[in-house]
């Protein structure tokens, strides 16, 4: 986005970030935001509020930035959801339905037979995450539940719509405005 942070693009009167604050808010008891460049700018750029913590080496991949965000949950936590910034079309009706699928295996919502975000898994498996090489990717611990996940038809485009281009965002902003 030519270094403008994506957390902070708007999407109808909102940043992404305060918009996905929100949208876990009323299901979470514990929000945690893993910032990592312009860590400053975006906390003062927010106006919801949440846990932050920062991601120290960014550069090293998404995987870094998750880990840090399941090393700061609390101890009790029974559920946790995790998704991109870069999700912000995501409906509330969709983080419902995923919540009520919730159990003790991951749920993952699907569209148009497509896996998307948020992705919810029982705080025991943050352990799988936490162990993972910088070099591996999220998708391995999903994939090594795959026979257990729960996949969860939504009606809801935006678990797929992933704004990492000036284009993609002007296609949410548009599909926002209707």
């Amino acid at each position: 986005m030519g270094g403008f942070p994506k957390a902070l693009l708007d999407l109808g009167g909102e940043t992404f970030l305060d918009k996905l604050i929100g949208l876990f808010a009323p299901w979470c008891e514990q929000t945690v935001v893993v910032l990592g460049h312009h860590a400053g700018r975006i906390r003062a750029g927010l106006r919801r509020d949440a846990e932050f913590v920062v991601n120290p080496d960014p550069e090293r991949g998404q995987l870094t930035s998750l880990q840090a965000g399941f090393a700061a949950l609390r101890p009790g936590v029974d559920q946790v959801f995790f998704t991109p910034v870069d999700y912000p079309g995501i409906r509330a009706e969709t983080v419902q339905s995923v919540m009520a699928a919730a159990g003790d295996a991951p749920v993952v919502p699907e569209y148009n037979g497509k896996h998307g975000h948020p992705v919810l898994i029982p705080a025991w498996m943050t352990a799988e995450f936490l162990e993972l090489p910088v070099t591996d990717s999220a998708r391995t611990v999903i994939h090594r539940h795959a026979a257990r996940t729960r996949y969860i038809p939504v009606e809801d485009p935006g678990i797929l719509l992933d704004v990492d281009d000036p284009e993609a965002y002007r296609a949410i902003v548009t599909q926002a405005a209707l």
